[in-house]
């Protein structure tokens, strides 16, 4: 395999982590927020602005999966806004337990996790996009 032909396979195996990511961000959060009364139970001690946030950034990871496929420069300007807005609520999820607020201890691992992969993400397109790779 040729430099390009890896890097492109990587990309798509990026794209379509991100992707699967994204819905199931989405299929999880709606199911807690949508779903009724004994799906708000099982989701116990929930932190509502965590739970809206992490289902609303469900889309915005499906729309950096695009935009990774299709090779587009915005698809790591959204990343690094996604590691950055996602560390943002990370805190406030601190501030919030910190302050006394109940929370499900799987918040913070899942926020960890969400952390990890975001941030993992706008490093390895920050560093295609010094290939030259990314197009407009």
């Amino acid at each position: 395999m040729t430099v390009d032909t890896r890097s492109v396979v990587l990309d798509r195996i990026v794209a379509g982590f991100a992707l699967i990511f994204g819905v199931l961000t989405i299929v999880s959060g709606g199911r807690v927020l949508f779903g009724g009364p004994e799906a708000q139970a099982a989701a116990g001690n929930a932190v509502r602005f965590v739970l809206w946030f992490n289902f609303l950034s469900g889309f915005a990871y499906v729309a950096a999966a695009v935009g990774i496929l299709l090779l587009k420069r915005w698809a790591r300007s959204l990343a690094i806004a996604l590691a950055i807005t996602i560390v943002a609520v990370f805190a406030l999820l601190g501030w919030h337990v910190l302050s006394g607020g109940a929370y499900e201890m799987r918040t913070v691992g899942a926020m960890t996790l969400r952390s990890a992969v975001w941030i993992g993400i706008a490093i390895y397109l920050q560093h295609r996009a010094s290939a030259a790779s990314f197009q407009s």
